[in-house]
């Protein structure tokens, strides 16, 4: 049966490929909502999607059947998401690229069960800059993502908003998310001794195909698979101009012809249409034969666990058709796009070295520094506010992709070299690429969160390497505030809880002065967690409308001691 279907396959793909108006046939490129303000509530869940002809495959979204919203916020917001968690698993929601408190962040660490309610909040740091939301969870980050959990962050700023930039949402400011996926013969989804797919999805469509005007267009890029890097380019060998890499824009255009995106990274590019005619075409494609060994996706094996019909090739990505312009179209890249002032070598302080290690030929998983990732062990502590210089070195005959939680960097130097740092990533950065036998180098300020209870992740984006353990955590400790308090000896918390029943609102009153609280876990009666509050905001209370009428248990962790206790309260 598998034989037969991958031989279907094998044709499939050779249709896709053929270049004959006549023969090749286009879906309709899907293009997420949007979801914009300070508020998103978001509903991870299990679902099917009609990805291939014949049978619905099983999927997960978040409000959706695939993939999620985009979620639009602004520089300086106060946001607040209610993730409600209705996936047959447990997960985790990290906000990948985004500068929060490392308790928010959504890594291993912060599990949320099926049917509970995470409300994680923050302040948006980050500059204009397109960001995206995925699960974490160890060892099970490579099936949440298959299946298709994940979405989109745009952050717009009052800087970028001056530009003559196109942003007009899914017209000519459009988000493409790039992956591919193997099925089996019934059209489920295969992500276990699999790394790469036979079938690129793009914005989780087959032969995906969207109209754009005739004007410059801005696509904002995400390469979201499991391992498979792409080297992106037109058709017609076109030049385009990337505006920004992984942490906003780049202080000036670059012209490229191609460019490498490997998982994690983001660009945005501008491309110009305004001279192709309305009706025309052209490919975004994938050249990905003839890469350098070591590069995800180059080999040659059609099979098996590194094998893949897109391996080795080139193939397209998106089919545009070109249509009419815009009332007011985009006719030009500014040639200055922002002021970023970047740290250099000589800023660092600090400097550390990272290795890639293990793997083939040693047969042994991927790990970083001979260091195999462990749920409780801190792997590095770092002053808060220290500015650092880290040099990741791949001593093994495969490429990774080095991404850092919390920060952006800036590469300084690719083999000790600042001349071997490409113009194009030349901008803030959350994801590196580190090919076989080499270093990168970047440098970072660990600046305005400090916590010592829960870590931030280093590791490979590969999320079959992340699951294998190639992950490290480090914590920001401002020793600058330290006073012992570590030692201090855990004591119960003095506070009521009103009114009580509630049938709202529930409020935390303290009888002691000081206390502060990390964690707010609510459990109901049969010892279950619904409600997950992190670093709470103590005077808003807790709000309960959305639970069941019963008896609830709140068990509060206090900042200092992490001394967990608990009161009951009615919710009527």
């Amino acid at each position: 049966m598998q034989q037969t279907f991958r031989f279907i396959a094998i044709v499939f793909l050779f249709s896709f490929l053929v270049k004959s108006s006549s023969a090749q046939t286009y879906n309709q490129l899907w293009i997420p909502d949007t979801l914009s303000g300070t508020t998103f509530n978001l509903t991870v869940k299990d679902t099917l999607k009609q990805i291939l002809s014949g049978q619905q495959t099983v999927t997960g979204g978040i409000n959706a059947d695939f993939w999620g919203p985009t979620l639009i916020m602004k520089k300086g917001d106060l946001v607040h998401i209610n993730l409600k968690n209705k996936f047959n698993d447990t997960i985790t929601i990290h906000w990948h690229g985004m500068h929060l408190p490392a308790v928010m962040d959504g890594g291993p660490h912060q599990t949320i069960p099926p049917g509970v309610l995470w409300q994680p909040y923050w302040t948006v740091n980050n500059p204009a800059s397109t960001l995206w939301y995925h699960p974490h969870l160890h060892e099970k980050t490579t099936m949440e993502i298959a299946k298709g959990i994940g979405g989109f962050i745009i952050i717009r700023d009052s800087l970028e908003s001056t530009l003559a930039l196109p942003r007009t949402y899914g017209v000519d400011d459009v988000p493409l998310v790039l992956t591919s996926r193997r099925f089996d013969g019934s059209n489920q989804i295969v992500y276990t001794n699999s790394v790469y797919g036979d079938y690129m999805l793009t914005n989780g469509t087959p032969s995906a195909q969207v109209s754009l005007p005739k004007q410059y267009v801005r696509l904002r890029i995400l390469n979201a698979e499991i391992e498979r890097g792409y080297n992106l380019g037109f058709s017609d060998n076109r030049t385009f101009y990337i505006i920004a890499n992984d942490g906003g824009l780049l202080n000036a255009p670059v012209a490229v012809t191609r460019v490498k995106l490997l998982v994690g990274e983001r660009i945005e590019i501008m491309v110009d249409l305004s001279n192709d005619a309305i009706g025309s075409a052209v490919d975004l494609k994938a050249y990905n034969s003839g890469q350098a060994f070591g590069f995800p996706g180059g080999e040659p094996a059609t099979s098996g666990q590194f094998g893949s019909l897109l391996n080795n090739i080139d193939f397209p990505v998106l089919h545009i058709n070109v249509a009419a312009a815009t009332a007011n179209p985009i006719t030009a890249v500014p040639a200055t796009l922002a002021h970023n002032v970047y740290w250099t070598a000589a800023d660092a302080t600090v400097q550390r070295r990272i290795d890639v290690t293990e793997g083939n030929p040693g047969g042994k998983p991927f790990s970083l520094d001979s260091t195999p990732f462990v749920l409780n062990y801190i792997n590095k502590t770092i002053p808060f506010n220290n500015i650092e210089e880290w040099t990741v070195k791949n001593n093994n005959v495969f490429g990774h992709a080095f991404h850092i939680h919390d920060i952006q960097f800036k590469i300084v130097a690719r083999n000790g070299s600042a001349a071997g740092v490409g113009a194009y990533e030349s901008g803030w950065k959350d994801v590196m690429y580190v090919p076989k036998s080499e270093t990168v180098s970047f440098v970072a300020k660990f600046n305005d969160y400090s916590d010592t209870i829960h870590p931030y992740m280093y590791h490979c984006h590969f999320t079959s390497h992340e699951d294998g353990g190639m992950m490290g955590q480090f914590v920001v400790k401002d020793f600058s505030n330290s006073s012992g308090i570590e030692n201090v000896s855990k004591h119960e918390l003095d506070y009521n809880l009103f009114p009580n029943p509630a049938t709202a609102r529930v409020y935390v009153q303290f009888n002691e002065l000081n206390n502060e609280v990390y964690y707010i876990t609510v459990i109901n009666s049969i010892g279950r967690t619904v409600m997950m509050l992190p670093q709470p905001e103590i005077p808003k209370g807790i709000d309960v409308s959305s639970l069941a009428k019963g008896i609830y248990f709140v068990q509060l962790m206090d900042k200092n001691t992490k001394s967990i206790t608990t009161k009951k309260f009615v919710k009527e």
